[in-house]
């Protein structure tokens, strides 16, 4: 069982910067994918950006080279750092590490909100 929990979401002015962190317990040593989603109101869940088994790391086209993700294996732990907010950014950000077929882990997700 692996237990994903987010923070760092809050209120930010475009043009701001927050960095969510996500804090695995159990082993995610083996993924398919470990990264974050993202969900607005009356929209579907969207990737934002994603470690691949490979060893790639993908980003949604409306978020590159704006966010950047990385990971601290020694604290299992993924951080997405966001830069450059824009109000569209706006939505519950997620956490997921996809063990597919054993798990689909996802957090409860953290607010991510970018007014003036």
């Amino acid at each position: 069982q692996v237990q994903l929990v987010e923070s760092g979401g809050g209120l930010v002015q475009p043009g701001g910067s927050l960095r969510l962190s996500c804090a695995a317990s159990g082993s995610i040593y083996s993924f398919n994918h470990m990264g974050w989603y993202r969900q607005a109101p009356g929209h579907q869940r969207e990737l934002v950006a994603t470690f691949t088994r490979g060893g790639n790391t993908i980003y949604a086209d409306s978020v590159k080279g704006r966010f950047t993700l990385s990971r601290d294996t020694a604290k299992n732990t993924v951080y997405l750092q966001m830069n450059s907010l824009k109000p569209e950014d706006t939505a519950v950000y997620l956490c997921n590490v996809d063990q597919r077929p054993f798990r689909n882990n996802w957090g409860q997700g953290t607010q991510v909100t970018v007014s003036s």
